[in-house]
């Protein structure tokens, strides 16, 4: 298995839209700008006109975000989020997933989902149930949950140590797998009227579980879908996610700032998989991208000169404060970084002095809050159609991602650009498809049919198949 190429041999270029159902993913503040349509996330128009447009724009797939638990590390309380509304209030991801796939043929739809806090009993067949209704378009993304408040809301003081909660995650996924897998055989389902047998008992099985974690004696009760397992998404970093990954993930989402960094993270990605015994290329990488674009430069340059108004850097610190586990409320907002004593901070900060070419500069942790204030923590590619086609390419040739998460710093805005001013260019320059690839998600990602591949763990779970 390798890089999927296009029609003009060259490497493609994948995309997926990065979205959470929220009203604040990862630019805090820019819903207020009077472009924004984010305050509609909880209705299903709203969802359906995106994924309507993602699948005008031929993208992959919509990866939609998660979490279970407000950010409430900044200040030692949910406040600071509750006004700028950093990812809360926030919704149920599974639910819009249908009326997407109602109004569209192949966008692909990555939902975000915990192994913490749910059985994977009813789990599996929420997941199998959907790959039914989407004809075999969704993937998982698999989380271990890294927010304190949601493992107090579900009655724990705090959440697993870290490379526990993977311990715990890996039996997760195999009883999910010997669900979907291993418990129905392909042909179990006859419905035969005459008969008036629907499923013949002897061709379902129990699955016998009998782990560290669950128990799960029974049968599966989802008849086999398109893809018995939706793709497995995940975006571990540590070594024991990466180990995580290179045994379970098909396709790996990324947040590097910097083009050295992405390089970096992707080769230990490929190792980890070349390590679990399978091809490093059978995992598609996606690293996470903001582009503000328009029909030339200077209106691109326009455009993010607006948006940077109404960035809110409390909403960037309560962000920020969530993902590194430090309360940066502690700080003065014109402090320099140089006096805060926290190697955490001192080297993001490093880190993003070296993505933005301002390294010489004395970095206040304002600075730090208004630079994740459009795009989140990942790089912003500013420029026309040409312009960004090109970075992205030159990310790609010198990185070896796969392709891209693309936040949107306003929605469906953000959206609408990429698709009118950077897809056509990628096309020309023969980097991006021009029509969709039959079948599931799994066969449009990797063109090797619809379930998981021999060289997979979970492929050992499966049922002997017809044929």
């Amino acid at each position: 298995m390798t890089y999927p190429t296009t029609e003009a041999g060259k490497r493609e270029i994948l995309f997926n839209a990065f979205d959470m159902n929220c009203v604040v993913h990862q630019s805090p503040g820019l819903w207020r700008h009077p472009d924004d349509r984010a305050r509609e996330y909880n209705t299903i128009g709203y969802w359906t006109e995106v994924a309507q447009i993602l699948e005008r724009g031929l993208f992959d797939g919509l990866f939609i975000a998660d979490v279970l638990g407000p950010y409430d590390v900044f200040g030692s309380n949910p406040d600071a989020a509750l006004r700028s509304g950093a990812q809360i209030p926030l919704q149920d991801p599974f639910l819009l997933v249908s009326a997407m796939a109602a109004v569209t043929k192949n966008l692909g739809f990555g939902i975000t989902a915990g192994t913490a806090y749910e059985h994977p009993y009813p789990f599996s067949r929420r997941l199998g149930t959907l790959d039914h209704l989407t004809g075999g378009r969704v993937g998982w993304n698999v989380v271990t949950g890294y927010l304190p408040s949601a493992a107090q809301n579900m009655g724990q003081d705090d959440q697993m140590e870290h490379d526990r909660r993977y311990d715990h995650a890996d039996e997760y996924l195999e009883v999910v797998y010997k669900l979907l897998e291993g418990s129905w055989e392909d042909d179990a389902v006859v419905a035969d009227k005459a008969s008036g047998v629907f499923t013949d008992p002897e061709k379902v099985h129990r699955i016998e579980h009998h782990g560290e974690f669950f128990k799960t004696p029974g049968i599966g009760v989802v008849e086999p879908s398109p893809q018995r397992t939706p793709v497995i998404y995940q975006a571990g970093a540590s070594t024991r996610g990466r180990a995580f990954a290179g045994k379970h993930a098909e396709a790996m989402f990324i947040n590097p700032p910097t083009k050295e960094l992405a390089k970096a993270s992707v080769a230990k990605i490929r190792q980890s998989v070349a390590d679990a015994g399978r091809d490093p290329y059978s995992v598609r990488i996606f690293a996470m991208q903001t582009i503000v674009t328009g029909p030339d430069n200077d209106a691109a340059q326009a455009k993010y000169d607006d948006l940077t108004q109404y960035i809110d850097a409390e909403g960037g610190l309560v962000l920020m404060s969530g993902w590194m586990g430090i309360d940066l409320s502690q700080f003065d907002l014109d402090q320099p970084i140089g006096d805060v004593k926290s190697n955490a901070i001192q080297s993001t900060v490093e880190t993003f002095q070296k993505a933005s070419g301002r390294e010489d500069e004395v970095w206040t942790v304002r600075q730090l809050a208004e630079w994740v204030g459009v795009g989140g923590f990942g790089p912003v590619i500013i420029g026309d159609g040409p312009s960004a086609a090109q970075q992205l390419i030159e990310w790609q040739e010198e990185t070896d991602v796969d392709g891209f998460n693309l936040a949107y710093h306003i929605t469906p805005g953000t959206f609408e650009d990429v698709v009118e001013h950077v897809v056509p260019e990628l096309q020309r320059l023969g980097r991006y498809k021009t029509e969709y690839a039959p079948g599931t998600l799994r066969n449009k990602l990797f063109g090797a049919g619809d379930h998981l591949p021999e060289d997979h763990h979970g492929a050992q779970f499966q049922l002997r198949r017809k044929g």
